[in-house]
């Protein structure tokens, strides 16, 4: 076990910690001479509404700066190392764009800024997914040029243990020219909200494809869990000592997939061997706490609503790890963004892969049981996936699904904001009857035959078992099993969907055993 509260050594000892403005500031003393604001302070800008607005960034230790924005002034100085820091009073909504000023040695006027609702969008891949990749956005793209109040800003790729370099991003309005390159996830939750709201939605985009939820977790949110921590900890130290053998193993491998490729290319014949992966190592986005470090740690403290998150796949193979790091990593944000438990809403992940190998279904079961920490809501999406990619492009339900969970959760709009849940099951005479909350309205299926339900007896074995609705309920029975004890839904890594609520919500996959 990790001494508590100490963050594994191993980690700290390959981990050197980005400074805290260290994704928008040079280190040279010529850029440190003029005022300098944080990354997430560019022209058209989203600054929340209703409440206090920290604005920050670096200057001359000593130097006198001000923050002028809506009617309001305030000043401080920069400390000893540069860092200053002011807040604005809550803010009402503004989709009029404004100037904010920012005046020290010399005088930077943001354009454009409005006021609104931002949220934080983070994960792996199918957060990252731009617009121009989903079904429509041929359509999609020109039509966003109706909605510049949506707007999005995507942090750079940055890992807290490479050589820190400049970095900036810009905030940039929906329209034709932007939004392909919009995360669709966080584009089509904003669209919904602002649409539903009337006032300008901001979201943030820190996101990295393929990468585990230890990258993004802090040191100090390690700290609560260090048995797991322990077990990352040992992970990465044989990743690293791994590493020199496994480089030139895949140096070699490059060399022979571009040969291939441009023979391939001489021969004009067709070349899909797929490109070489290079190994985990220093500088990798796998680096525990790299990408908190890098890119949500310089984000602190920007006011936000909330967070979205669609992240997962690249644990599957360790889903019983999930829920602790998980947990942990939205206490932490939480704690470091001191907003206090403002809401956090993930992505069920989707179906994926025919196999017999369940891990999927392991860790969904994991994201369900996150929903034990305050002002958590969880987009059940095993509907929308593709069984063949693991990118389903369909993302425009995806992020409509988590809309409703903010409508509904944090701005008092009516609306069903989730499918059926489980909510027990009772044995009957030769089988189970199931019971459901959030089942407005009752449940429905688009099929002639409910799937998905299995039930085992004693000896642990699943069997196919037949489903009906009845009287609100499910009633799973199978003529394999004579005695069950247990009973599953949609417990595969690609589960088909049966069981609706009247909204067209799926229930989530859930099991009554536990082994």
């Amino acid at each position: 076990m990790l001494p508590h509260p100490v963050f594994p050594m191993v980690i700290q000892r390959h981990l050197r910690p980005v400074l805290f403005f260290s994704a928008v500031l040079a280190t040279s003393g010529a850029l440190l001479a003029d005022v300098v604001p944080a990354v997430l302070f560019t022209d058209h800008a989203v600054l929340q509404r209703g409440k206090p607005v920290p604005v920050w960034g670096r200057a001359d230790a000593g130097e006198k700066v001000s923050v002028t924005f809506a009617g309001q002034s305030v000043e401080t100085v920069a400390d000893a190392s540069g860092k200053w820091s002011v807040q604005l009073s809550p803010l009402a909504a503004r989709s009029e764009g404004s100037e904010l000023v920012i005046q020290g040695k010399n005088k930077i006027t943001l354009s454009n800024v409005v006021v609104g609702e931002v949220w934080l969008a983070s994960g792996q891949s199918n957060m990252e997914y731009r617009v121009k990749e989903v079904h429509d956005a041929v359509l999609e793209i020109p039509a966003s040029a109706s909605n510049p109040l949506v707007r999005h800003i995507k942090v750079n790729r940055v890992v807290g243990d490479a050589a820190a370099a400049v970095s900036s991003a810009t905030w940039r309005p929906a329209g034709p020219d932007a939004t392909g390159e919009f995360s669709a996830v966080g584009y089509y939750f904003a669209l919904d909200v602002h649409r539903t709201l009337n006032v300008p939605v901001g979201i943030i985009g820190s996101n990295w494809g393929g990468t585990p939820v230890e990258s993004w977790m802090s040191p100090a949110a390690f700290a609560t869990v260090p048995d797991i921590a322990a077990l990352v900890e040992a992970r990465w130290a044989t990743a690293l000592a791994n590493y020199p053998a496994a480089q030139k193993k895949y140096d070699a491998s490059l060399v022979k997939w571009q040969a291939e490729q441009a023979a391939a290319k001489a021969a004009k014949k067709s070349f899909t061997k797929r490109k070489p992966r290079p190994p985990a190592g220093p500088g990798h986005p796998n680096t525990p706490s790299g990408l908190y470090q890098g890119m949500i740690a310089p984000l602190v403290p920007y006011a936000l609503r909330g967070t979205i998150w669609y992240q997962g796949e690249a644990n599957a193979s360790r889903a019983s790890e999930y829920q602790s790091l998980f947990s942990a990593l939205i206490q932490g944000w939480r704690a470091d963004f001191a907003q206090g438990d403002f809401p956090f809403y993930w992505v069920q992940l989707a179906n994926y892969q025919l196999t017999d190998v369940n891990n999927w279904a392991f860790l969904r079961e994991a994201q369900t049981k996150t929903l034990a920490l305050p002002a958590t809501g969880q987009a059940v999406v095993i509907d929308l996936g593709d069984a063949n990619d693991i990118h389903p492009r369909n993302k425009r339900d995806v992020g409509r699904r988590l809309a409703r969970l903010a409508l509904a959760r944090d701005y008092n709009i009516a609306m069903i904001d989730s499918g059926p849940v489980f909510a027990g099951a009772e044995r009957t005479e030769n089988g189970f009857r199931i019971r459901f909350t959030r089942a407005e309205g009752g449940l429905f299926s688009p099929k002639n035959e409910l799937t998905g339900f299995e039930v085992a007896g004693a000896d642990k074995i699943f069997k196919h078992a037949r489903a009906t609705i009845e009287d609100g309920t499910v009633l799973v029975t199978s003529a394999e099993v004579a005695e069950p004890v247990a009973v599953r839904y949609a417990w595969q890594s690609s589960p088909e969907a049966s069981v609706f609520n009247r909204e067209g919500l799926p229930a989530g996959p859930f099991r009554t055993d536990t082994w």
